[in-house]
């Protein structure tokens, strides 16, 4: 039987410049599979500081929040968890007593990654991306140890910026470097955008790398995955991030961890 709405249901919510079903169905599967309380919706905004004037003062539990709203969101938080004050990058609030914290869960979610797939952290890596998600990849590939690495940005300022504070070098495009790990942290590849069928980076770069990462969540398999699995290279993929970033908003919200097997079974769900 359905869960039933009532006064006490606790509310959370994400804001994104393009809502999607992902979040919405994954903790609302979670909700209902553990018998809690709450419910989820996503919602976008033209007025974010309105927005989040409204989560304080509605009592929101909790916002997952997406591009472009990362970074520009800080000004209007209370706190700022490690995870998100170092990065300066913020992808979920919680509300305590009116006061807004930021998190970055994927930032927890990219490092859990790198350490669980046994990453050689000599390799030269090459991140393609600056925004808010390049920045919690590139500082969780800092923290797991990779020290030789490259910011590929068109976007000068910011990616040097992002370079300079991870210690890493910019370069406008990857040219004729062929580092060991590729990182695509750009809507390239991404389902329904411009660039749906095309590859992050040229066919030779991928033959030459060791292992492959694309941060693009829908579809599951982006044509930089396809290609990369075409050729016998080990990858992580965005569908593993958004599953582990969601669960990490899941316990802040609630304080409950979930077993494995139910995440599997929400995360299927969600995808449906």
């Amino acid at each position: 039987m359905p869960r039933a709405l009532n006064k006490d249901t606790r509310l959370c919510m994400s804001l994104s410049g393009r809502p999607g079903n992902f979040g919405t169905r994954f903790h609302n599967f979670l909700y209902e599979a553990l018998g809690l309380d709450y419910v989820y919706k996503a919602f976008t905004t033209r007025d974010l500081a309105a927005a989040i004037g409204g989560i304080r003062a509605l009592g929101i539990h909790g916002c997952a929040i997406s591009m472009p709203f990362k970074e520009t969101c800080i000004q209007y938080l209370d706190e700022l968890d490690p995870s998100a004050a170092v990065i300066q990058s913020v992808n979920t609030m919680v509300a305590d007593d009116a006061r807004l914290k930021g998190y970055n869960t994927d930032y927890i979610a990219v490092a859990s990654l790198l350490r669980s797939h046994c990453l050689d952290t000599c390799w030269t890596f090459a991140l393609r991306g600056s925004g808010g998600m390049a920045k919690a990849v590139a500082y969780a590939l800092r923290d797991s140890g990779f020290r030789s690495g490259f910011i590929v940005a068109r976007n000068e300022a910011a990616g040097r910026a992002l370079a300079d504070a991870c210690g890493y070098d910019w370069v406008p495009e990857l040219g004729e470097l062929r580092p060991e790990l590729l990182v695509n942290v750009t809507p390239i590849g991404m389902q329904g955008g411009p660039e749906a069928e095309t590859l992050a980076f040229e066919a030779d770069a991928i033959a030459c790398s060791r292992s492959l990462f694309d941060v693009v969540a829908i579809p599951v398999e982006t044509p930089l995955i396809r290609f990369a699995r075409e050729l016998g290279k080990p990858v992580i993929t965005g569908a593993q991030v958004i599953v582990l970033q969601a669960v990490e908003q899941f316990v802040l919200y609630t304080g409950i961890r979930p077993d494995a097997e139910t995440i599997d079974r929400a995360a299927v769900f969600a995808r449906c």
